[in-house]
């Protein structure tokens, strides 16, 4: 997860785009239980224990304070870890690298990997929005998505710095220990191939899930209060699974098995950790969960203090 500013363009400074929004709008959000109460989990074996929780990258001022239990679980804790390193990803050369990773250098244009009828949908809406495509001419259809995704996220009231964000500035206040589960660098290619091939259909996902935020993004949150992942899971994992495989397994599945082993040798240390991920990272067969749970450790619900199982 990340603060700060992912690209340096004067359009991007202009509507304030910050580098968490537009790195995990895909992954603000499939149950091995019928767990509920909040999004947090305590994970214990033997003498040894952490905390995990999902997160909403994306917030309105009015979804603060958040449930209990993350403040129960941060009390609790004396190292918190995200996804990646949200101080790094400020810098400039991470800027500079995204940048050139999201905009096409070699000659293609988004009008060229577009089929007409998806380019006239894309104009369409953009212009709905009071922009135009000249703006967006070397942009990759990842890149545009995102952009535009936040943009209609802001539209609609979100634009909020979501939990991860919040919780490493309240960290770096009460200087707690941080860490992260993975690179900038790794996120930033996970973000860069998102489609790479597909363009057409990634556009057309897109723009469908932009016009049907106002609902979606209210169903989520709702969802994710109560820890309610397999309500989660039906809103905005499964429609990803079946039209992005390829997408789903990049970004959840081989993300999931990267961060299991540093999840297990934390559980065998004396500190105790607060892992914050975005929330579908925590659900479904192939969930952090779920594998958890099949290793033999014990999962607790934090809000309800009722274990799973």
């Amino acid at each position: 997860m990340c603060c700060g500013r992912w690209l340096s363009s004067k359009w991007m400074d202009k509507h304030r785009m910050k580098n968490q929004y537009m790195c995990y709008v895909l992954l603000v959000f499939i149950s091995i239980n019928v767990w509920g109460g909040s999004p947090v989990w305590k994970i214990a074996k033997g003498s040894h224990q952490l905390y995990l929780a999902g997160t909403v990258h994306v917030l309105a001022q009015s979804d603060y304070p958040l449930p209990v239990a993350f403040d129960e679980a941060y009390k609790a804790s004396s190292v918190l870890v995200f996804e990646s390193d949200m101080a790094k990803i400020q810098s400039l050369e991470f800027q500079q690298a995204m940048l050139q990773a999201m905009v096409y250098t070699d000659g293609r244009s988004l009008k060229s990997v577009l089929n007409t009828r998806r380019y006239a949908d894309l104009s369409a809406l953009v212009k709905e929005r009071g922009l135009t495509m000249d703006m967006f001419a070397d942009f990759k259809p990842s890149m545009l998505m995102l952009t535009l995704t936040m943009l209609e996220l802001k539209r609609l009231g979100l634009g909020e710095a979501g939990v991860d964000a919040f919780f490493h500035t309240k960290a770096q206040r009460d200087n707690k220990s941080l860490g992260q589960l993975e690179g900038p660098g790794q996120q930033l290619a996970f973000i860069s191939a998102l489609g790479e091939g597909r363009e057409n259909e990634l556009m057309a996902y897109a723009l469908e899930d932009i016009k049907a935020l106002p609902v979606l993004m209210g169903e989520m949150k709702r969802a994710w209060i109560k820890g309610d992942l397999g309500e989660l899971s039906r809103i905005g994992i499964e429609p990803m699974r079946k039209a992005f495989p390829n997408m789903y397994n990049n970004i959840l599945v081989k993300r999931n098995a990267n961060w299991m082993p540093q999840i297990e040798k934390m559980l065998t240390t004396a500190e105790i950790e607060l892992i914050l991920v975005g929330a579908l990272h925590l659900a479904g067969q192939e969930g952090l969960l779920n594998q958890l749970e099949k290793k033999g450790y014990g999962l607790t619900n934090l809000k309800n203090n009722e274990t799973s199982r």
